[in-house]
């Protein structure tokens, strides 16, 4: 039996190399973490990546991660050297980190109910190339392929 698509992020994410590279591609090409780690679960169970597909999720995700997500990690950012200083921030931070944390999860949980019923076919699935933005300019210096190569390899493991 598959695991949900929580489940399966959680225990991915856990994996050696899996958050260094997911975090590395958020910060330098702009992707979307839960995205990618959907991408991944759909992959392990052949679920076909289409144009229509991949819009839908990309608005259902762009669309929380702007109201919610960001908002939440940006002033987690925002205190991170300030909370190291200040023993009545701390808290507050960590709070705030637990908030965005079940914010990915309702995303996660989000995007698992948009695409449950999606089946799966006997070509493969490579949602993970479609789901990173393309580089911007010089300042991409990040080993896409790799880091996908190694989210893969991880998830077809997990």
């Amino acid at each position: 039996m598959q695991a949900d698509l929580w489940t399966f992020a959680v225990s991915l994410y856990k994996r050696p190399g899996v958050a260094e590279d997911c975090l590395t591609l958020q910060d330098e090409l702009g992707a979307n973490v839960c995205l990618l780690l959907c991408g991944a679960w759909l992959e392990q169970r052949s679920v076909a990546c289409t144009p229509e597909r991949l819009a839908i999720l990309e608005t259902l995700a762009a669309q929380w991660s702007a109201a919610v997500v960001e908002p939440l990690r940006g002033l987690r950012r925002q205190w991170r050297e300030a909370a190291q200083h200040d023993s009545q921030l701390a808290p507050l931070r960590e709070a705030v980190k637990g908030l965005e944390l079940q914010a990915e999860k309702v995303l996660l949980e989000r995007l698992a109910r948009v695409c449950k019923d999606w089946p799966g076919t006997a070509q493969p699935a490579l949602w993970l190339e479609a789901l990173i933005p393309e580089p911007k300019g010089p300042a991409a210096k990040m080993d896409d392929r790799g880091a996908l190569d190694r989210l893969r390899a991880a998830a077809s493991d997990a």
